[in-house]
């Protein structure tokens, strides 16, 4: 609440109202109960007396902006006041707001046709209401800012005044949408609904969550994935006080205080003895070992194009080489954490959590009640990035609070969550190309060797996928847009007893990597330009070449004298949007410094052009830290880095110069969250190598 509008509100109240805030019951600006009925056509929408509409989000907000561009979309088709526009959380509920999952950069694609037939519906109520009224035909009226006009008397009724009436009328199946050039709020710059509330710091993360009578807790979890609490000494943090209780958990050992730093204290010094767990004795070079194994055997064909057997036999011009990707972690800035209150019978959760859903299923599962009897309030996330899609976390308060009987507030130490994690999947990729007499390409082969995410001990998939390799490990490897004659894509999936789970672009990251850098091998070897090898084998009018001769064009690509800077090129489809990148380096100390990054992207329709840009640029940022810094190594079943002082990420004063150009399109909207991270490894690997005349094929990218 701003200054001016508690002024407004002291100053009406009188001595009737003594707090200067209120409440969603009451008028913003008087205090004042809302007495009339609001008006609620559908799970997204309602529309109070005062003029202020509700919008339900019901996606996770993780700095991706869905708070914002989720409602632009109904506002847009409500033909509403964006100033009295209220973004509010929905709570989980399936059956009401559908699959409330936020992942695979699906928010606004999959929201786009159900939230604009929202709005839409709301409009043509509220005008058929109005046109009640005054008793004139709806043809006659028209809507603009949160009101109805009927444009022959000027007469004018807001939404507000309207709510009660269009709340009794026949909801319309099938209403009519607008066209892109009657959008009024899609496509515009817009600043996000939920900055201020980040900048005052009113803006409630899970760990802001404070409730009477709350305890606090942390879980140590086995050093070797897999291990359980044999013992453990009690003893031996006796001098720490605020301790309540300690005693095991199905993944730990539950350390429960009267404040977060006596649990985090006692977490450190505590004495347990842990079984040895399934990952005793696995190391970074076991892993690396097992997946160059794999990768020397035809593995499951998810492609096949011409022959490429015969297509390697016929040539004498064979390029060859091994890419590798490690582990990496999530590393979100907001640890894992969770508060729960499991009552006799009724379980409430606060969490950060991308799964909603989820996380009220195994919060039931856990407390032993109902789905019914469970309610997740979800709050924002201080990062996602794929981790909080899994809710082991949410499990873990829900089972300490039916223990203790007390709302409590888990916390997991930044040691514990980087320690902890679901690591993207570590991966091989053998890549063959050949060329003709003529120096033309003909044979693109791509074997990828990885343990699979869906396929671990950890989520169990029930039925084979076609090709006997699951669909995400292939994901950008599969469609690999290039026409060459003769393609094969195969993936050997190797196991692991190492955690794996999303990751930011998923595999992607990966294959982009070696997609990308392979072409530009591929491109040296037959004397061309990258960016014009890859048109060359491109359709004029695809939409590959279109992102990539913008990049080109913006950049100043064939312009550019590489001189103390170098750049490099790379371009990617993942989640239905193009990308191309310039990436700019220098080389300073046996370090890179990645100067400027020319990004250029077709997602089609832009709801909020500011926010896809920051989009974009978060991408690129979080794949720079994968690419020049940070990787996950595994020492005798133990993970070796556990804070950013040993797994390391892009700072403020490291990050680039980003210049983001979009394609102006009709098209549907597709993803932004994930789409600009794989092209960036590839694209600073190139500009590395027009820098120094040496490849790298393993990352983060590393001299000496």
């Amino acid at each position: 609440m701003n200054r001016r509008d508690f002024i407004k509100v002291t100053s009406t109240a009188g001595s009737g109202l003594i707090l200067g805030f209120y409440l969603p019951s009451t008028n913003k600006l008087s205090g004042k109960p809302l007495t009339s009925t609001a008006f609620e056509p559908n799970a997204w929408i309602k529309v109070q007396p005062d003029n202020f509409v509700r919008i339900m989000v019901a996606k996770s907000e993780m700095g991706q902006g869905v708070v914002t561009s989720l409602p632009m979309i109904v506002a847009d088709e409500m033909d509403l006041d964006w100033s009295q526009v209220i973004a509010e959380k929905a709570p989980a509920d399936r059956k009401k707001y559908g699959w409330q999952m936020t992942g695979g950069s699906n928010s606004v694609s999959g929201g786009w046709k159900k939230l604009r037939k929202a709005g839409a519906t709301a409009r043509e109520m509220l005008v058929s209401a109005a046109a009640q009224e005054w008793d004139v035909s709806k043809n006659e009226c028209t809507s603009k800012l949160g009101t109805v006009i009927h444009e022959s008397t000027g007469r004018v009724l807001s939404y507000g005044e309207l709510a009660g009436k269009a709340s009794t009328l026949v909801i319309p199946k099938k209403p009519k949408l607008k066209s892109k050039n009657e959008f009024t709020i899609i496509g515009k710059d817009k600043k996000k609904k939920d900055t201020p509330s980040k900048i005052n710091g009113t803006a409630e993360f899970a760990l802001d969550v404070q409730l009477d009578g709350m305890v606090y807790a942390t879980v140590i979890h086995s050093p070797v994935f897999g291990g359980e609490v044999k013992s453990f000494d009690k003893s031996s943090v006796s001098d720490v006080s605020g301790i309540i209780n300690i005693f095991i958990i199905e993944r730990g050992l539950a350390i429960v205080a009267e404040n977060t730093w006596a649990a985090l204290k006692a977490g450190k010094k505590i004495k347990i003895d842990w079984s040895d767990g399934d990952s005793a004795g696995v190391d970074s070079k076991k892993i690396r070992k097992d997946l160059m194994k794999a990768s020397e055997k035809k593995g499951s064909v998810v492609r096949k194009e011409g022959n490429v057997k015969k297509a390697l036999a016929s040539s004498d011009n064979i390029h060859e080489v091994i890419y590798e990707s490690p582990l990496q972690a999530h590393a979100t800035m907001e640890p894992m954490n969770c508060t729960a209150y499991v009552k006799k019978d009724q379980c409430e959760v606060w969490a950060g959590t991308q799964d909603a859903n989820g996380a009220r299923k195994i919060a039931a599962k856990a407390s032993n009640l109902s789905k019914k009897q469970v309610k997740v309030n979800v709050t924002y996330l201080g990062g996602g990035f794929g981790r909080r899609a899994h809710n082991d976390f949410v499990e873990e308060a829900v089972e300490i609070s039916k223990v203790m009987k007390k709302p409590v507030k888990l916390i997991w130490s930044r040691e514990e969550d980087m320690q902890h994690d679901y690591y993207r999947p570590a991966s091989v990729h053998v890549m063959k190309g050949a060329f003709d007499q003529n120096n033309q390409l003909t044979s693109w082969s791509h074997r990828i060797a990885a343990p699979s995410i869906l396929f671990t001990q950890f989520v169990k998939i029930p039925f084979p996928f076609k090709e006997k390799a699951d669909i995400i490990s292939v994901e950008g490897a599969k469609h690999l847009p290039y026409e060459i004659p003769n393609m094969q894509v195969d993936f050997q999936m190797t196991k692991t007893t190492i955690p794996l789970w999303f990751w930011r672009s998923v595999y992607n990251s990966q294959n982009a990597f070696a997609n990308e850098c392979f072409m530009d091998e591929l491109s040296e070897k037959a004397g061309k330009d990258p960016v014009q090898f890859r048109l060359d084998l491109l359709p004029k009018n695809s939409r590959d070449a279109g992102v990539i001769n913008l990049v080109a064009e913006k950049s100043g690509w064939t312009d550019f004298n590489n001189d103390k800077i170098f750049q490099g090129f790379s371009c990617h489809k993942s989640f239905g949007t193009w990308v191309a990148q310039v990436a700019r380096v220098s080389i300073e100390n046996n370090q890179v410094k990645v100067h400027e990054v020319h990004c250029a992207v077709d997602c089609g329709t832009l709801i909020n052009p500011a926010n896809a840009k920051t989009q974009i640029s978060s991408g690129i940022i979080y794949g720079l830290s994968a690419t020049l810094k940070s990787k996950i190594t595994v020492k005798d079943g133990r993970i070796v880095e556990s804070n950013f002082d040993d797994f390391d990420v892009i700072r403020m004063d490291e990050t680039p110069d980003i210049h983001v150009y979009f394609v102006d399109s009709d098209e549907d909207p597709t993803g932004l969250g994930e789409p600009g991270l794989p092209p960036i490894a590839p694209a600073v690997t190139n500009a590395v190598y027009a820098a120094t005349g040496k490849r790298f094929r393993n990352l983060p990218i590393q001299f000496g």
